[in-house]
């Protein structure tokens, strides 16, 4: 196995990608970012991932050999390489074969995984859940809350915790770090209704340890203190390049040129996951993004 992947990580606001050093979990050269495109159908995500890749490999010559695999983390659950739903992205993904699709368009070895996944496999090889046991959560707190669940070190996917009903509707409404910006509201104020978040993760699963990731985890100081839940609570520590630091680990790790789900997967149209609704609109989305970090304007067509 070679010692470096790509790994991009997909969110409804930005595209993140970079080459991933897979011995020290760190990036080699320079984190890239762009918007991610609206809509966000299949079509016009895979272009824009192929064209980071293309500025990836010129700048990283290691890169450029076929055999680096590209692991992509989607906002979704994934099952044998299909995308079978779709959270803040376009509802095209849902039923999709994403594998295989982004295999054909970026010539190259290809492993998908979802989003929140991708993060936690990189927090507990590398961050803050190294060598943790029993049951662990990584939640991360984005336009969302996508959530990573490990048993002794082992993940269990395709949790989609944000999802969960809490008074009638997703969790995230109102939990996710974008629901603060959006409803103006207090770091005390939101914290509260994090934390009844976690209440109920933890009334259902008594994990030894939650680890907060995403952009708010560099300000743990303004709303960890509020909370009352039981469970041990740490700031992640890959921050922002969790995402793509467990992306480019998964596609290092798993499979091969032969897999199936680097093939086309019939999907039957009947057995199609409901669209989850966007958890904020847009603008509060990308508000909340570019907090933590400035985006780069999508390449122009043909720009590599």
């Amino acid at each position: 196995m070679t010692d470096l992947a790509i790994g991009v990580d997909i969110g409804g606001s930005g595209i993140k990608a970079g080459a991933v050093d897979l011995a020290s979990g760190s990036l080699r050269g320079e984190r890239l970012r762009v918007a991610t495109p609206m809509p966000s159908t299949p079509a016009a995500v895979i272009e824009t991932t192929a064209r980071l890749i293309r500025r990836i490999t010129r700048a990283q010559p290691d890169a450029q050999s076929a055999s680096v695999r590209v692991g992509v983390g989607i906002p979704s659950v994934v099952i044998d390489g299909v995308t079978r739903s779709a959270a803040n992205i376009d509802p095209g993904w849902v039923g999709f074969p994403a594998s295989f699709e982004f295999r054909r368009g970026l010539s190259r070895g290809v492993a998908i995984v979802n989003d929140a996944d991708a993060a936690g496999v990189a927090e507990m090889r590398f961050g803050a859940g190294r060598d943790e046991r029993g049951v662990v959560f990584v939640l991360t707190l984005g336009t969302g809350v996508g959530s990573a669940l490990f048993v002794d070190g082992t993940l269990v996917p395709n949790t989609e915790l944000g999802h969960m009903e809490i008074r009638g509707r997703d969790a995230e409404r109102r939990s996710a770090a974008a629901a603060r910006i959006r409803r103006g509201l207090s770091w005390k104020a939101w914290a509260a209704d994090l934390d009844e978040h976690l209440i109920a993760i933890d009334r259902l699963f008594s994990p030894r340890l939650i680890i907060l990731g995403g952009g708010v985890s560099k300000n743990p100081d303004k709303f960890v203190p509020y909370l009352t839940v039981r469970v041990p609570l740490v700031p992640a520590q890959l921050r922002n390049d969790a995402g793509i630091v467990g992306a480019a680990m998964f596609a290092a790790e798993h499979g091969s040129e032969d897999e199936p789900a680097l093939r086309p997967v019939a999907v039957d149209p009947t057995d199609r996951p409901s669209v989850v609704p966007p958890a904020v609109d847009t603008a509060s989305a990308a508000e909340t993004e570019a907090s933590t970090e400035p985006v780069e304007p999508t390449d122009p067509a043909g720009a590599a």
